[in-house]
């Protein structure tokens, strides 16, 4: 017997779920240079701006140049680095927890979370919408493994009535592929009335939600009581490259004692903690980038609605447009490319089966004239792709 490779990559070009990699030729911005094409790009998720500032740029190569490239080794060897140690203090003074530990990405940081704290005997229930790094976690855990109706706190409940040992709840702070969020406070209520525990994974919060840029938590006004764990990356809105999770003393002692892809990963280079304070610094300082990136979202909103589009439920700058069939979104993709705009077609498996989208997103460099592009673009392509033309 053999793997009949082919076959399979020929059945996913047949149904139009191929996936190629655009060749990024420069830095992130609005825009950018895509194999060989100028094009103003809407499928970045540098939320704040802060991937190519030259304050950001220049805290990596002067901690390039005091630090080295590389980490050496696990945190618990040698790779445990002053701008490490002084980013995870940093991180955990932002999120108001008692303690903060880096992991080289966010994928990791989920996996390394989950089956830390739960395992055979114990239960761990998910949001069906989960990002793919949760539900795998939740999966390789071993724990009896649930997953709830899509931000349903009263599917949650039948499910944690029947939950076994350690009791662990697990949703996205803003879920990725909808740009919607979680209602933390009826999930954690939940969770509380059961004596579970509650992990939110806010990748996408950090930076563009909250007063201060705190995420998810801190628009909700949550404490370290309602959220037990909660992961943010760092390849985001803030630009720059890993991720963190934040908790009490014990839970981060407990994730350096236990957590296999903590204790057995080089860390991220220092130089890039280095870069990552500075970002953090300046999310919290410059809180017009919030501020113009929600006026951008306002405005996209609006004018989507005059266009007929069919939008998610979204107040953040993930903002998708609901197409459906695959190939009618690749088919919009392209139409908008041809005009010199890049925002990506967003497939299953990725998302559910007839659920097809452009996933656009905003970050706080688009100026409002560039908007204003993109819709002009998406007038005069959606007739085409909805049959109206």
């Amino acid at each position: 017997m053999s793997f009949d490779l082919a076959s399979r990559l020929a059945e996913r070009r047949a149904a139009h779920l191929y996936r190629q990699r655009p060749s990024l030729e420069g830095p992130q911005a609005p825009r950018v240079r895509v194999d060989g094409r100028e094009l103003l790009a809407f499928c970045s998720n540098d939320y704040l701006g802060l991937a190519n500032h030259p304050e950001v740029i220049r805290a990596l190569q002067q901690g390039a140049e005091k630090w080295g490239v590389g980490g050496g080794a696990s945190h618990l060897v040698i790779g445990h680095s002053t701008p490490h140690h002084e980013l995870e203090e940093a991180l955990a003074e932002f999120t108001g927890r008692p303690r903060a530990l880096l992991f080289s990405t966010g994928y990791m940081a989920n996996l390394a979370a989950v089956t830390a704290l739960v395992g055979q005997g114990d239960s761990v229930l998910e949001d069906r919408l989960n990002h793919a790094s949760l539900l795998d976690a939740g999966l390789l855990s071993g724990a009896r493994f649930s997953r709830y109706l899509h931000n349903d706190a009263v599917s949650l409940a039948s499910r944690l009535e029947k939950a076994t040992g350690n009791a662990l709840v697990v949703t996205d702070g803003v879920f990725s592929m909808d740009g919607d969020l979680a209602d933390l406070p009826a999930l954690c209520a939940e969770a509380r009335s059961k004596d579970a525990w509650v992990m939110v994974d806010d990748a996408h919060g950090f930076g563009p939600l909250g007063a201060t840029g705190g995420g998810i938590v801190e628009h909700f006004g949550l404490g370290l009581e309602d959220v037990q764990v909660l992961v943010g990356t760092l390849g985001k809105a803030f630009g720059t490259a890993g991720a963190f999770v934040a908790g009490s003393e014990e839970l981060i002692e407990t994730l350096i004692q236990f957590a296999r892809p903590y204790i057995y990963t080089t860390s991220q280079p220092p130089a890039v903690a280095c870069a990552t304070l500075k970002s953090l610094e300046l999310l919290r300082a410059e809180g017009w980038r919030r501020e113009h990136l929600n006026r951008l979202i306002t405005r996209f909103r609006a004018g989507a609605a005059e266009i007929g589009l069919r939008l998610m439920d979204s107040p953040t700058p993930i903002q998708p447009i609901l197409v459906g069939d695959s190939e009618r979104a690749l088919k919009l993709s392209a139409l908008l490319k041809d005009r010199g705009l890049l925002v990506g077609a967003i497939r299953p498996p990725t998302v559910p089966a007839g659920s097809a989208r452009l996933r656009v997103t905003f970050s706080a460099s688009h100026t409002e004239a560039q908007l204003e592009q993109l819709l002009e673009a998406l007038a005069e392509c959606w007739p085409q792709v909805n049959g109206d033309a």
